[in-house]
Formats: structure tokens, sequence, C-alpha cells
């Protein structure tokens, strides 16, 4: 497992506040508990106050220093409304359909985040992705030099050196079949994400060709967006159309790329659309040994993430560092 020191070291330094909008699951309370105890992040859970704590006291969490919010009586909830009017206005948004809205956890923590009152949110432990993703890009919205919202995936295991062996993976989880602009923007915020767990980024644009062996109106996508990202990013090492042997095997890069500062060192990938980027990161995840973080969401103006449905307690903790430390 990744050991998160230095990002827990920052958040020591400079705590933050992170909303869950599943209060009362035990993952959550459970990964709360730990976080309350390890003092460098302060938990902030949505839902009923006497059924969290009856939870957290059946389950022996100790979730004593943790902020509990309920919807249903919130003091700021009338200047919620207003805000989230204001925001919606061009949807036609009123009161009278803005407070079931606001009722629902997701939406409400969202709020509590963009109105300054919680510094980022992580949600999903039951709620789908969608209704984790609508109320951000409804609310906090892409940052003003970003025109969409993606995803990375920052995988970890340990190498022959003893040192953890790190690479990111994007876009796996968001973008369908980004265009050539978007890829531009997807490698600028997959660099920044693995900056922050201390990969140096070495960034290949994939393909099933390399330097023009196929031709493909997705190998003409991948070349363009490569160009486009080297003219934006000058002082980052870019390289593409690569294959993933061409990338990360110095033997190959040889013979199919000659002459790249990237191929056969790359570490962090840009796929060409969702299809390669999905089955990407699960292959090295089953496959290599690689534990997967993520999706970690990109280009937002406040940090939102998604948990999957499936996750654990140590999951939740880890994504928890993970958001918060984008904040």
């Amino acid at each position: 497992m990744y050991g998160f020191g230095d990002m827990i070291q920052k958040l020591k330094a400079n705590p933050k506040t992170i909303v869950f909008p599943e209060g009362s699951d035990p993952r959550i309370l459970e990964a709360a508990s730990r976080l309350l105890a390890g003092n460098f992040l302060k938990p902030i859970l949505l839902g009923n106050e006497a059924d969290i704590n009856k939870s957290a006291e059946d389950a022996g969490y100790n979730i004593r220093g943790a902020q509990i919010i309920d919807p249903d009586n919130f003091d700021k909830f009338d200047e919620m409304v207003d805000l989230f009017c204001e925001l919606r206005k061009s949807k036609g948004m009123t009161p009278e359909k803005a407070v079931p809205i606001l009722k629902q956890t997701n939406y409400f923590g969202t709020m509590l985040v963009k109105m300054g009152l919680g510094d980022c949110l992580l949600g999903g432990a039951t709620y789908s992705t969608a209704d984790t993703v609508r109320p951000a890009l409804q609310i906090i919205k892409t940052k003003p030099e970003n025109t969409i919202v993606s995803s990375c995936f920052i995988l970890v295991r340990p190498s022959a050196t003893g040192e953890n062996e790190v690479i990111a993976m994007a876009d796996c989880g968001i973008n369908i079949n980004p265009n050539e602009d978007e890829l531009v923007e997807i490698c600028g915020e997959t660099v920044n994400c693995a900056q922050r767990f201390g990969v140096d980024p070495k960034v290949a644009f994939l393909s099933f060709s390399t330097k023009g062996s196929a031709k493909d109106d997705t190998v003409t996508k991948m070349q363009n967006a490569t160009k486009k990202a080297q003219e934006k990013y000058p002082d980052i090492p870019i390289d593409g159309e690569l294959q993933f042997d061409a990338a990360v095997s110095p033997r190959v890069a040889k013979q199919k790329a000659p002459g790249s500062a990237v191929a056969g060192h790359a570490n962090t990938f840009i796929f060409p659309d969702i299809n390669a980027g999905n089955l990407g990161y699960k292959i090295a995840q089953r496959m290599g040994n690689f534990e997967a973080y993520g999706p970690i969401l990109l280009g937002l103006n406040a940090p939102i993430n998604d948990l999957s449905r499936g996750c654990n307690a140590i999951e939740v903790y880890s994504m928890s560092i993970i958001t918060a430390s984008l904040a």
C-alpha cells in the first residue's frame, strides 16, 4: 500500500475538512475514525445525527470530533437554497424545486464545499458515479482554464529496489472518446496529479501505432495531440504516438522509437479513449499487482472524488487523503 507519508505531513501542517455524503455507511465510519485518530483531516458526516452515532457505536468506531450535519436540520439551509437557485437560474431553478434536491446528501454535500464549509468531498460508497459527478459539474464546475472534467488512476507497487513504483493512467473513467484538445487537457491535469505522488512525469500518448507504423484516424488523433501537448508543456517530457511496449521497454524503444526521451521510460500514460484506458488500468491492477487509486477527478474548481460502491474502508481512507491533498 502507498504510504501517503508526505501527504499526511502536509495535511497535518494545514488540516482540511472532507465531506462524506454517506455519513452512516459503516465503511465511511471506519475510515472517519481512523482519520480522526491521525489528527490530520476532519470528517463532516452527512445524515441523521442519532442514526450516525448509533451506527458508529454499534460497530465500535470512535467518531468523536467528527462534525455531523443533517440536511433536515441545517441552520444555513435557506442560504444554501438561495445560492443553488442563483447557480442554476439559467435552468429555471426555483426554491420549490431546490429544496427536495438539496435534501439529497450528494447535492447538499457539494453545496457545503461551494459555500466554503468543507474543503473537499468524497462520495460514491452508495451513490453512483453519475450521482457524484453531476452535482460537481452543476455546482463546483470546471476551472476557468478547463473545458472538461477528466480522471486518472495512480497505480502503485513495490519495486525491486524497495521503493514504490508509481505510474499514472488517464482518462480511464470519464471521457468516452476525447478529442485532440481534450487529450492535451487530460495530459496537463494528469501530470499535475502525478507530481503530487512524487512522480517525475514522462508522458506517453498511447496507440496501437508507434511513430506512424500504422494509419488510422485514431493514430492521427494521438499524433496531433502529442504535438499540441509538447507545445503547451515544453518543460515536460512528452512523446507519441507510442505502443505500450515502446513506451515502457528500453529494448523495444531502441527499435521502434530511437532517440525518444520518453520511450522505454514512460510513467504517465494518456490513452486514446475510455475503452483502452479502463482496460489498461484494470489489467495493470489485476495482472501487474498494482494497487489502483482512483478515479481521481481532475479539472474541477474543488476536489470532488468518487468511490466504487464495492469499496472497503481502507480504500475510503486512502481516497480521503488523496482528495484532501488536492484541496
